[in-house]
């Protein structure tokens, strides 16, 4: 017989009750709305300020990959085509799709999201790509995502457009992938020895 919370375990001959403590799961903080009173935590800020805050740490650590490599006399093209697997996406790829993923929170909002160039050719064409990403984001409201859950979003993958139910679309896709290529990204610059660590992949937490 195998332990439960209160049963008994069965060793051999002997037989005795074995109860085990419950686990205590605190309880979920609440967002606090103008006039401090508790409320759920909505769509946006579930995800707008995580999307603000590691692009924040993936521009930080492309700067000091940037300031590494050119101190090392890198060929700049090279680090941006770097990979950690041959059938893997390139840095710069990584840094496109990131950026992508983080227009989900528009698309739940319904506005258009910012037509950015297919692939970026140098240092200060990703970090363009990352500000103009954050700067996007900073301009939606709670309002704009909040209440759209059921509301539908449609997205083209492998040539054929998907349809999806919006929050399942931004918690299941958008961050998820996100979180990947942000990841990645942040991998492909530490595999090459740069001097970035956890810290930096986080970025600055909102106060």
């Amino acid at each position: 017989m195998v332990p439960t919370v209160a049963g008994t375990v069965n060793r051999g001959k002997g037989v005795f009750t074995l109860a085990l403590p419950l686990a205590k799961i605190p309880a979920v903080n609440a967002i606090k709305d103008e006039e401090g009173r508790s409320m759920a935590v909505s769509m946006y800020h579930a995800s707008v300020p995580v999307f603000l805050q590691l692009l924040g740490g993936l521009k930080g650590v492309i700067e000091k990959a940037e300031a590494h490599a050119t101190g090392h006399k890198w060929d700049e093209s090279t680090v941006l085509n770097e990979r950690l697997y041959p059938d893997m996406f390139t840095l710069a790829r990584q840094v496109r799709q990131a950026s992508e993923h983080a227009f989900g929170a528009g698309r739940v909002a319904g506005v258009e999201v910012p037509n950015l160039p297919a692939i970026d050719n140098s240092y200060a064409e990703m970090k363009a790509r990352i500000d103009k990403t954050i700067d996007f984001l900073k301009s939606l409201r709670p309002a704009q995502l909040d209440g759209k859950e059921d509301s539908q979003v449609t997205i083209t993958q492998g040539g054929q457009p998907r349809n999806f139910r919006a929050q399942n679309y931004l918690y299941h896709l958008a961050m998820p992938n996100f979180y990947f290529h942000t990841t990645t990204a942040y991998n492909i610059l530490r595999s090459l020895g740069i001097e970035i660590g956890k810290r930096d992949f986080m970025g600055a937490m909102p106060s």
